[in-house]
């Protein structure tokens, strides 16, 4: 059993009950699915560049990555509608809490003059975004290999009713929340 479900379930479950009064196990909030998203807007020009995002996020989530493209075309980007210019992962299960796992323990410790990830990134309902500025932070990525570095969307997606409760689970998991 994974580690991250591990603390989740012996943990992070019972001091989420106590504290919000939860009369069941199943009330508890719990995570829903990880959203990782690269935007590769180098896309339009050269379309190897997205090929190598694609690589990378494979390596990165242990899953095939989607690619995305543009829902309506802007003349000023020289981009149309339907062209290719991004990937996503979503991420549910084993590969989720591992992934949650390696972001919280090793890739954000990792980032330059850390502080911690900031508290206002709820969006009301529970769920949680965060940015990474570059893939580099990940140890599978080699930095010999990156022809560009490129930043990620990360969305976590919680059955949380409110950014309080949110909040407490991701705390209780052992996200780095600024002070």
């Amino acid at each position: 059993m994974n580690r991250l479900r591990e603390k989740y379930e012996n943990t992070a479950c019972p001091a989420m009950m106590e504290k919000f009064n939860y009369t069941s196990v199943m009330a508890t909030p719990k995570l829903l699915k990880v959203v990782v998203n690269m935007g590769v807007g180098d896309a339009v020009t050269n379309t190897k560049v997205l090929d190598d995002a694609v690589e990378e996020m494979m390596q990165l989530t242990g899953q095939k990555p989607v690619i995305t493209k543009a829902k309506k075309s802007i003349a000023n980007f020289k981009l149309r509608e339907g062209m290719p210019i991004g990937c996503k992962v979503t991420l549910r299960g084993e590969r989720m809490y591992d992934f949650l796992d390696k972001l919280v323990n090793i890739a954000l410790p990792r980032v330059r003059d850390f502080q911690g990830v900031p508290k206002t990134s709820f969006d009301g309902r529970g769920n949680y975004t965060l940015g990474v500025k570059e893939q580099l932070i990940f140890p599978e990525i080699n930095y010999d290999k990156v022809n560009r570095v490129r930043g990620m969307d990360i969305v976590i997606v919680t059955s949380a009713k409110t950014d309080v409760e949110g909040l407490e689970l991701l705390r209780q998991l052992g996200m780095p929340f600024k002070k």
